[in-house]
């Protein structure tokens, strides 16, 4: 019995002591190692794209092709920091100068930008980020042609519990970077996210969690010291002008109406770029784009682009069945499946089934029904509910089983397709003719939280390439997740999301999820040269598409008489029949490895450590197009009129010969349906199919009659073995944004005037 004392004193002497003599770190922006890319392989890429234009069709481009990622994330941002520790399964920590060199030498992008959570950020962090990004244009060369485009900006993470306070995370980026262009603070947005980063975990969990990775202790304490310091730096006062405030206090908006205010005061040009509207790990079901199409939510001078696909899935498509149904009370009540959708609600009460045994026939249906209620009202958290339930007890529960890619418990009604086709008839757009639209340009983004822009270029390497995170066992139950009620009984529990005390992480599906991160997409803009200002008008113009990953070029206009064309992201007056043309082709197929600019540039040992070995790295050889789907969306132009009506996806297909030169495409819409509305036309270049992480999700095993039976998740930790990138065939693709035309008369041209 003396020993055990004994030992149990010296063991709390040592905890004490490591405790005590703990020395907390301020995070450090990194060091740039990465030289200049030099010029001729620069050219190279340009000389390459003109080369695959004459060979399509004998024309030589008048803009360059150049490809981007506008959402990034590096330690900087806390979720970020906390997902690189061993803890979590991660690889330590990334700094923002980090994101440079991998930008310009592992993924050979052309641009990006470094959007942290606002909401993570002291006045010291936006100091180091402007500097980092300062850091990087420098090393570019001649700012007329660099190497690398980088932008500042900042992610506005908002988040709501309920639809009515739910308006989603925005990137906010700005055209120039020195400190009279951008503002003297980032905004972060108030409530969920902001109390999330300022909230206090127990003592005794900051006070264990370096223990539980000892070796590993530093980075814990770290994060301790820098949580410290965002709780410590004051809250900005409200109904204060921006300027008038002080630098170093933390500054949120609650609503985008707030946001777009304070931006106006600034005053200084920016994009506000809306992402990640469909993902239901933080989205409420029930969510919809209809309460922000509004003069006071929706900006659209800023507001131009969407972010249409990312590292987190797919936000594009409509669907109309629905996670969440109503009654003639307004009361919520669980939809019934479809063929093509399982409520997560509805399997709620189906686990409960499960397990009634010898109850009677009425009493397990009431436990059932009043399990779906259950799940309804935890919302994001609806798993808290079951008792004991495991990730499989689900199967595909919450998921579109036919979407490309899918974001996780995707969201129809907060979809890209479903914005484009509402409308407000209370207010008018700038014409004074036409009600209020959403008139969006399309990009893809990556998401990344690991430092790593422009992920997309191979698919192997889950843990590097997404970012799946993982742990394990009484770690995760004690530090990650909320506690969830045990055993199997056949009794759902209620969970009340607002009155926990845990923040959103902890309580949302963070095991399911992990089947749901995919490699990132890009921005591929149209522009007139590589500066930051040839880059900027191209996204402004709306000049821009989105890709899956995969740097497939792509053409999309309208013709127009005497050669007049009007390229995608115009908005055009029109009447008669509109003709288009699409011109695409496949991205290059890549090497094993880096090529040598990168091992040069960056040196082998980064190489390794930042790319994990692997870089952009083209071979001669062009993947092949399968086809051309066309999307045709014809907005409200009535209040009553039913979105799923109004969305034609696809509209018209053509299938690609498998010419590794690419694919031409000719379409006209003589539809009298069109005639005396506004139409809006995209289109999606596909390729034929190819390995991809995480692209068959939950990995379904399905019975005779094509139903889900059993899953096999693709976990973050080492329930999935290390080696298993649970990759499956998918078909890559690029988004053209749209093109809308008003057909109000006079002849059909390429009259581009942009009415918002």
């Amino acid at each position: 019995m003396k020993r055990k004392i004994v030992i149990a004193i010296v063991l709390g002497a040592v905890v004490a002591g490591v405790w005590w003599d703990r020395r907390p770190q301020p995070e450090h922006r990194g060091t740039q190692v990465g030289q200049t890319v030099p010029a001729e392989v620069v050219l190279e890429r340009v000389q390459r794209q003109q080369r695959a234009l004459r060979s399509l069709s004998g024309e030589t481009p008048e803009t360059q092709i150049l490809f981007g990622d506008l959402h990034v994330h590096t330690t900087f941002s806390v979720d970020a920091f906390a997902w690189s520790l061993p803890i979590f399964g991660g690889e330590g920590v990334h700094p923002p100068a980090e994101a440079c060199d991998y930008a310009r030498h592992c993924a050979s992008l052309d641009f990006w930008a470094s959007t942290e959570h606002a909401e993570s950020l002291t006045a010291r962090h936006w100091s180091d980020l402007k500097a980092v990004v300062r850091q990087c244009n420098a090393a570019a060369g001649d700012p007329a042609d660099p190497d690398l485009v980088t932008f500042l900006g900042w992610e506005w993470t908002q988040m709501g519990y309920t639809p009515e306070t739910h308006y989603g995370h925005k990137n906010v980026i700005f055209r120039g970077t020195d400190d009279d262009a951008v503002p003297a603070r980032p905004i972060g947005a108030g409530g969920v996210a902001a109390t999330a980063m300022r909230s206090r975990r127990p003592l005794w969990q900051d006070a264990l969690g370096p223990y539980t990775d000892f070796a590993n202790r530093q980075s814990q304490f770290n994060q301790h010291e820098k949580m410290r310091l965002l709780r410590a730096q004051p809250i900005c006062e409200v109904d204060v002008p921006v300027r008038a405030l002080p630098a170093d206090c933390s500054e949120f908006a609650t609503t985008p109406e707030e946001l777009f205010a304070k931006l106006d005061d600034w005053g200084y040009e920016r994009l506000v770029i809306p992402h990640g509207n469909t993902w239901g790990f933080y989205t409420p079901p029930g969510s919809s784009w209809d309460k922000q199409l509004t003069r006071r939510h929706h900006d659209p001078d800023t507001q131009r682009l969407i972010e249409v696909y990312s590292g987190h899935g797919s936000a594009e498509s409509y669907r109309r069945w629905r996670e969440i149904a109503f009654d003639a009370d307004g009361a919520a009540v669980c939809p019934e499946p479809t063929d093509d959708y399982l409520p997560s609600c509805w399997q709620a009460g189906e686990i409960i089934r499960q397990r009634c045994g010898e109850l009677p026939t009425e009493i397990c249906e009431q436990r059932v029904v009043e399990a779906r209620q259950h799940a309804l009202a935890a919302g994001i958290a609806g798993h808290h509910t079951v008792p004991g339930n495991r990730p499989e007890d689900w199967l595909d529960a919450g998921q579109c089983r036919d979407c490309f890619l899918p974001a996780f418990n995707h969201r129809p009604t907060n979809s890209v397709q479903y914005a484009l086709a509402i409308s407000n008839f209370d207010e008018v757009d700038e014409t004074g003719e036409d009600p209020l639209r959403f008139r969006f340009g399309f990009i893809g983004s990556s998401d990344n939280h690991s430092a790593r822009p422009g992920t997309g270029f191979k698919h192997h390497d889950r843990k590097g390439i997404t970012d799946v995170y993982g742990q394990e066992g009484q770690v995760r139950k004690v530090f990650v997740e909320a506690p969830r009620p045990k055993g199997t009984a056949a009794r759902s529990q209620p969970f009340d999301l607002q009155a926990s005390r845990f923040n959103f992480l902890q309580v949302a599906e963070s095991e399911r999820v992990q089947s749901y991160f995919f490699a990132g997409g890009l921005a591929a803009v149209h522009s007139a040269g590589r500066s930051r200002d040839a880059i900027w008008e191209a996204l402004q113009r709306r000049q821009v598409y989105a890709t899956s990953g995969e740097r497939i070029l792509l053409w999309f206009d309208l013709l127009g008489d005497e050669g007049r064309e009007a390229p995608m992201g115009s908005v055009v007056e029109a009447e008669g029949v509109p003709r288009f043309r699409v011109r695409a082709v496949g991205a290059f197929e890549q090497a094993p490895g880096c090529p040598e600019q990168s091992l040069t540039g960056l040196g082998v040992d980064a190489v390794e450590r930042l790319c994990r070995g692997e870089c952009y790295n083209p071979t001669d050889r062009r993947q092949v197009l399968d086809r051309i789907e066309v999307v045709r969306i014809l907005p409200q132009a009535h209040p009553d009129e039913e979105v799923g009506d109004l969305i034609e996806d696809p509209w018209q297909v053509f299938p690609c010969s498998g010419d590794p030169r690419g694919c031409t495409v000719e379409f006209a819409d003589p539809d009298p349906r069109r005639v005396g509305r506004e139409a809006l036309y995209y289109v999606r270049a596909i390729q034929r199919p190819s390995a991809t992480v995480n692209a068959a999700g939950l990995r379904c095993e399905h019975d005779a009659q094509g139903q889900c039976i059993a899953v096999k998740p693709c976990f973050g930790d080492n329930r999935t073995p290390p080696d298993d990138d649970c990759q499956a065939p998918a078909e890559h693709r690029a988004w053209s944004s749209p093109i809308f035309i008003q057909d109000r008369g006079g002849a059909l041209g390429a009259d581009s005037d942009d009415h918002g």
